[in-house]
């Protein structure tokens, strides 16, 4: 019996005198398990940022952050921990006592965020078709998505953290500052399989 190795992702071919056996796993299942099953933010750095809803201002800020948030049908309490934790201590402001840039968060900085659900980050292409299926359905997703504002407000301060108005049409006006604009998954940390220690 002969053992050759296709590739990581096929198991051997085994070949006997009359037959041979293709012992494959199956690509969808690969597939599925490079989808991204996380929640996923998109952070920028703003000089200023709203949300607009019928024609009027319902959250607005100076300096701070606008974090757009996507939540992933499969996501739990500690994505929304690993997001909240890490958005708040990201060090994208420069220090102006020292001058030294990448220094500070938006916390020591004292600036605003402005958080606005984004179910579309979950948008998949199926040619020119979008699909939103990977995303928490929105009559769980609202309850899920109130709980990360308020854990912002508990980890920063409650008149610090802004944000939009779920499942409205909204118009979001931002002023980029740099521009700086980031994004942050928490499969990198929450359901992260490696044992790789995460850096504060």
């Amino acid at each position: 019996m002969h053992s050759v190795s296709i590739s990581p992702y096929f198991a051997s071919i085994f070949c006997t005198k009359n037959k041979q056996k293709f012992l494959l796993p199956s690509l969808n299942k690969h597939h599925r398990n490079l989808q991204i099953r996380a929640m996923r933010a998109v952070v920028q750095r703003v000089a200023s940022a709203s949300v607009e809803v019928d024609g009027r201002i319902v959250s607005e800020i100076g300096p701070g952050l606008l974090v757009l948030v996507g939540i992933h049908d499969s996501d739990t309490e500690s994505d929304a921990d690993y997001i909240c934790r890490k958005v708040l201590n990201m060090r994208l402001f420069t220090n102006e006592s020292t001058g030294k840039g990448w220094d500070q968060n938006v916390m020591q900085r004292n600036y605003g965020v402005l958080l606005v659900s984004q179910f579309t980050l979950y948008g998949i292409l199926k040619g020119n078709k979008l699909d939103f299926h990977v995303a928490m359905p929105p009559q769980t997703a609202k309850p899920f998505y109130e709980s990360i504002v308020d854990k912002f407000r508990k980890a920063y301060k409650p008149d610090a953290v802004k944000d939009g108005v779920f499942g409205a049409m909204m118009k979001v006006s931002l002023v980029n500052d740099g521009p700086v604009t980031m994004q942050l998954d928490s499969s990198q940390s929450s359901k992260n399989t490696t044992g790789v220690a995460e850096e504060s």
